[in-house]
């Protein structure tokens, strides 16, 4: 029994750790990259609407590979892209016709669940990324809330608090095992 607890406990520990660490490397990532995390050479983004429903639920996040410039002007109908619509707003959405040719590459997009294309053709060059086939579904939110002032805070400190609740509740168990045989040596040594 003793040696089942010992595993659950190292268990525990480690997977508090990797918590921690997982927190860490979103923060870090996440500010690094100026609010967007970014891992094995993937963006990961948040689905912020409904417009590619069901294909990414809202709150999801999506791995994003980005692309160079060949790869913006060789994209294939029925890809689903992220490009820039404005300064500030990127959108991800499906090419549903490839427009132009060599230099002069444009796409017509449209997201899965909306009626009609995209008012404007998108210019390859505000192409950024092209979707990778991973999606994990709600999360978008956890990311958006780490991304902010208090959920960074929270995503460092509650994993560290954590790990230090459960680092002493380990040491009180010691104690109490360490005070446990010393009564025992003494009773035995009186008697």
């Amino acid at each position: 029994m003793k040696k089942v607890l010992k595993i659950l406990s190292n268990t525990l520990t480690y997977v508090l750790f990797a918590v921690f660490l997982l927190m860490l490397f979103l923060v870090i990532s996440s500010k690094a990259s100026g609010g967007e995390p970014q891992a094995f050479g993937y963006q990961l983004k948040t689905v912020l609407s409904g417009s590619m429903e069901p294909t990414f639920q809202t709150g999801s996040i999506i791995a994003v590979k980005p692309l160079n410039t060949d790869e913006r002007k060789s994209l294939k109908k029925g890809s689903i892209i992220t490009f820039r619509e404005s300064e500030e707003k990127l959108i991800t959405h499906r090419v549903t016709k490839v427009l132009g040719t060599g230099q002069n590459v444009s796409y017509e997009t449209k997201g899965d669940n909306n009626d009609a294309t995209d008012l404007q053709p998108v210019l390859s060059q505000n192409v950024v990324a092209q979707y990778d086939g991973f999606t994990i579904p709600y999360a978008g939110y956890f990311i958006s809330y780490a991304s902010s002032k208090t959920g960074s805070a929270l995503m460092m400190v509650v994993p560290g608090l954590l790990i230090l609740l459960y680092a002493g509740y380990t040491i009180f168990q010691a104690i109490r095992e360490i005070d446990s045989k010393t009564k025992n040596t003494e009773t035995t040594k009186t008697a």
